[in-house]
């Protein structure tokens, strides 16, 4: 079945280049001020196809001839209402999706003198704003007496958005005045305001108490968008002034989402979903009484798509079955256009569906789903390519000679483009046989000529082709598993019977790697063996011998084991001169035995010891090269005999012969005391120190043989003050010598003091950048700072530290949550632990990138330029914002291109002009970082012809088809490159 699609694309890439349209930008919707209508209003479309397509526009479903119409301003009667741009060629058309047309206007208040309003003290009151004809959103406010001096909103005083009227629940003697209605258009920015209104007070008598008037109340029934913020208004006159207070008719709480504005006059409710539906209660309630205004609020959706069409390419006579599918609120309805048209009845349409049993060449065209409902309507368009041709081989015709080993299964492809599929006969030489595309154990005999015929309805074709049973080829002598030494040189051999008409090639293999013929140790021989050189013990491994025939290739192993011995003893060890504590030695080397020596190794025995020890010596590592020594830290007076051994890569050799015994010289009166006496009666250890700065030592002695840690405790000493200290060894037969003075420090404390000048931001949402000021005086020494961060004070686990350097003050803490808040401080420290920390400080890092990849990635090279395609990622809510996108290579992909950084849903980027295959991943940008990878967008540097092909290919592929095509052509092209140059140097010979 795929490679039936294939065929069709294949056809399609041969025969045609020409695609609809397809739209790059769809016009918008535009709400324009009148006062604007002497400038353009642009409305654009522009989509890709091949011809380029060409444009119609309708206003309210009426053809717009742009010909005729020469006005050079805009007309409030005449350009208002619903446009929609056709984008056509000669394969179809498709239409935009409709874009509305308004202008925005508020007209003045009508002049005329309005009558006093004359009320008792503590009465309620309603005054009328009365507003004029307008479009657009409106915003009202009030002025009192005089501007700038506007009504300000509290418990008693509400002016609604929804009427423009002024409401003041219990008149007070301060409400005398003036009162004027200020209306502003929203889009025009336009601001008129009425004639005043008088506001006075009755003189027969005050109002007494009564229960609440609700005048403000929202519709028995709302319908409010997804995603949209909706207000509710709820004012009630009444004396006492009422409190108003708001429910759901379910009882549920409201979420922490939802606000109450000016006294809860005002009910939001943000980002509005399906959650939100139901009844909402407004309660007015004083002393006197209560009253209730009630209402619902309904739910509704555009409609959005869930399952769409793809391009789809299909022979004559072939079913097309297409569905699509979109959900919203209410449900919606299905409707099907073709070229911008409606469909005809006789083919079949049902809720999304579009079926055709039987296609002929008329079916051809763009096709377009609508779904609708009241609130919105969206279209999906798709080509349908109608194939209809005779069968043709062009491009996979049978190979003009196969070779074929005897007693294998052959396979003929006989598979020439036909719509519809055409029948195949088969004839050997002149005669027809009954055989499929496979021949299973061939012999000599199924040696010959082979024609396919393939016949339709519209015509027939064939291909010949011969085939060639060959004799096996056999590996009559190939290499063997042995051992060698280092140094040696060996054949390995491979030589082979084959049928003389095969063409036979050799090459080797080295532990998985083919031996290249510059390499200085190998040497390729034409009858197919294999000559190492001066063999290494690198050479040691795995050996293939690969023989490749027209027909088979066949392989022979051998396992190559190199051998090399530890070196010969050094020759005779001479020593030349001896003090007190060293001996100077030289010897003569012994043979390296194939690996050369890498350096040498002295050792000693006394009366004392128990067998050879290894001394230190001067130079400390003796390499091969050298064949003198100095042994050092011997004891005085002590008879001595040396011995030196060799190392090579093999290993350690056989020791020299044992130098004469040497007797080191006595030391004087700074005896140390011998290796033989230091476990005899009295040995202990003298301890000296004294304060830095100090002239004389404090002397401490140790009896204890096996001590080896002394302990001094002063309270008056500081912390981290410095010692000087040496320690000398004794026995019954004297003192021995001091070792070299060192200096320690006492224990310190942790650092007193706090770092000032905290502050943290955000950089990612997995990063915290966190700042600093350096410690500037503590008594203390300071090695660094700690800084701790944590989630919840109620989740210690939640904790987190790291620690910088002292000279640092800054540092990034990585790994976290996105979204999430964090506290953190900072503090200075030391080996004795960590100082004060400072009072936390909290930062909340950035919401994550968003999670969808860019999709739909399409692209388009011609030469090195190449031109990227994808549709805009929109985040969720909480998501960051997508700020732009990252274009980029993959880490460590073969070839790399440079990275680049776009604000827009596509890119262009010039590639290096090469046959090299390139890898893009497109990710989105944003300040949580970056986005997950698109999926892998392979780029074949081809030819143009090729690239156009695989282009036109990838219609209505899966992802994994489209890279098992792209692969396909990629393999082709070299499989092509290569029998060029192989035909190339036959020309040559």
């Amino acid at each position: 079945m795929w490679w039936a699609s294939l065929r069709r694309k294949l056809y399609q890439a041969s025969h045609a280049s020409f695609h609809g349209p397809s739209w790059r930008m769809e016009p918008g919707d535009l709400f324009i001020p009148v006062d604007s209508i002497e400038e353009e209003a642009t409305l654009t479309c522009d989509a890709k196809g091949n011809p380029p397509p060409q444009y119609r526009w309708s206003l309210n479903g009426t053809l717009i001839n742009l010909g005729l119409d020469r006005r050079s301003s805009l007309d409030r009667a005449q350009d208002v209402g619903l446009y929609q741009c056709m984008a056509f060629n000669t394969v179809g058309a498709i239409l935009s999706r409709r874009a509305s047309l308004q202008f925005a206007y508020l007209d003045h208040f009508k002049v005329h003198t309005r009558s006093a309003v004359s009320v008792r003290e503590g009465q309620g009151v309603v005054l009328l704003c009365g507003t004029p004809t307008s479009s657009g959103d409106l915003t009202y406010a009030w002025v009192f007496n005089e501007y700038p001096y506007f009504v300000q909103q509290d418990n008693r005083r509400f002016v609604s958005q929804q009427t423009g009227n002024l409401y003041i629940s219990k008149v007070e003697s301060s409400d005398v005045g003036n009162y004027t209605c200020v209306v502003m258009n929203s889009v025009t920015k336009g601001k008129v305001q009425s004639s005043p209104t008088s506001l006075i007070l009755r003189t027969d008598g005050v109002m007494g108490e009564y229960e609440p008037k609700i005048e403000v109340n929202f519709p028995d029934n709302v319908s409010a968008a997804k995603g949209s913020t909706v207000t509710l208004e709820c004012f009630a006159l009444g004396n006492p002034v009422p409190e108003i207070t708001w429910k759901r008719a379910n009882g549920v709480p409201f979420p922490s989402k939802v606000k109450m504005k000016y006294s809860n006059a005002v009910l939001e409710i943000p980002s509005f979903q399906q959650d939100d539906t139901g009844g909402y209660e407004c309660v007015a309630e004083n002393k006197m009484g209560k009253n209730v205004a009630t209402g619902k609020l309904a739910f509704y959706a555009k409609p959005q798509w869930i399952q769409t069409m793809k391009d789809t390419v299909l022979a004559i006579e072939e079913r097309l079955y297409w569905e699509c599918r979109a959900n919203g609120k209410p449900k919606p309805s299905y409707s099907w256009l073709k070229n911008g048209q409606p469909l005809v009845s006789e083919i079949h349409v049902e809720e999304g569906v579009l079926s055709v049993s039987v296609l002929t060449l008329a079916d051809a065209g763009m096709y377009q789903c609508v779904a609708e409902n009241r609130h919105g309507v969206i279209y999906f368009a798709a080509e349908l390519m109608v194939l209809a041709s005779p069968p043709d081989f062009t491009g996979n015709v049978l190979r003009a000679l196969l070779k074929a080993k005897a007693g294998t299964t052959v396979t003929l492809e006989c598979k020439p483009q036909a719509y519809p599929m055409a029948s195949i006969l088969w004839k050997k030489g002149n005669l027809p046989i009954h055989t499929s595309d496979r021949l299973a154990n061939v012999s000599k005999s199924d040696a010959g000529s082979y024609t396919c015929f393939a016949r339709n309805r519209f015509g027939m074709s064939s291909t010949t082709g011969r085939l060639l049973v060959t004799d096996p080829t056999r590996i009559t002598q190939g290499p063997s598993d042995m051992e060698i030494i280092v140094g040696e040189s060996i054949v390995l051999p491979c030589q082979v019977s084959s049928d003389p008409v095969l063409d036979i090639s050799f090459s080797w293999a080295f532990n998985g790697q083919l031996i290249a013929k510059d390499d200085g140790h190998f040497e390729l021989r034409t009858a197919g063996d294999l000559m190492i050189r001066n063999i290494q013990l690198y050479h040691a491994g795995k050996y293939i011998c690969v023989v490749d025939t027209d027909v088979e290739s066949l392989s022979a192993v051998a396992v190559l084991i190199v051998k090399a011995r530890p070196p010969s003893p050094p020759a005779v060890v001479t020593v030349e001169e001896v003090t007190d504590s060293t001996a100077q030695l030289a010897w003569s080397p012994g043979r390296d035995n194939g690996s050369p020596i890498s350096h040498y190794l002295i050792q000693t025995r006394t009366p004392f010891t128990v067998g050879w020890q290894r001394v230190n010596t001067v130079p400390e590592v003796i390499d091969g090269n050298t064949l003198t020594a100095t042994v050092v830290d011997l004891n005085a007076w002590v008879e001595y005999e040396f011995r030196v051994l060799a190392r090579n890569g093999v290993g350690v050799g056989e020791p020299s012969p044992v130098s004469v015994k040497t007797r080191t010289e006595d030391s004087g009166s700074a005896n140390p005391v011998p290796e033989e006496l230091q476990n005899g009666e009295s040995f202990g250890y003298i301890i000296a120190f004294r304060a830095f700065g100090d002239a004389s030592w404090t002397h401490v002695a140790t009896s204890a043989p096996g001590a080896a840690r002394y302990v001094y405790k002063n309270d008056s000493i500081s912390p981290f003050s410095p010692f000087h200290v040496k320690v000398g060894t004794y026995n019954s037969k004297g003192q021995g010598p001091f070792s070299p003075v060192v200096t320690i420090y006492s224990a310190e404390i942790e650092p007193s003091g706090m770092p000032a000048g905290v502050w943290a931001r955000s950089v990612s949402a997995s990063e915290i950048e966190v700042n600093w000021q350096a410690l500037s005086f503590t008594p203390e020494r300071v090695l660094g700072y700690e800084v701790v961060y944590w989630e919840d004070d109620t989740k210690p686990e939640t904790m987190g530290k790291m620690r910088v350097p002292w000279n640092q003050t800054s540092a990034t803490v990585s790994g976290l949550a996105g979204h999430t808040q964090y506290f953190l401080t900072v503090s200075a420290f030391n080996t004795a632990g960590t100082g004060p920390f400072l009072p936390a400080i909290n930062v909340t890092t950035k919401k994550p990138p968003p999670a969808q990849p860019p999709l739909n990635v399409e692209w388009t090279l011609i030469g090195s330029h190449l031109s990227l395609y994808w549709e805009p990622v929109v985040a969720m809510e909480s998501e960051s914002e997508v700020m732009g996108y990252q274009v980029s290579s993959p880490p460590h992909s073969h070839i790399q291109v440079n990275t680049l950084t776009t604000s827009n849903s596509s890119a262009e980027l010039s590639l290096p002009e090469d046959d090299e295959d390139y890898i893009i991943h497109i990710r989105t940008m944003s300040e949580g970082g970056l986005g997950p990878a698109s999926d892998p967008i392979r780029v074949h540097q081809l030819s143009e012809f090729i690239i156009c092909t695989i282009n036109i290919l990838q219609i209505g592929l899966t992802k994994a088809a489209k890279w098992k095509l792209e692969e396909l052509f990629v393999k082709s092209v070299k499989i092509a490159t290569k029998e060029h140059k192989k035909r190339d140097k036959g020309l040559k010979k």
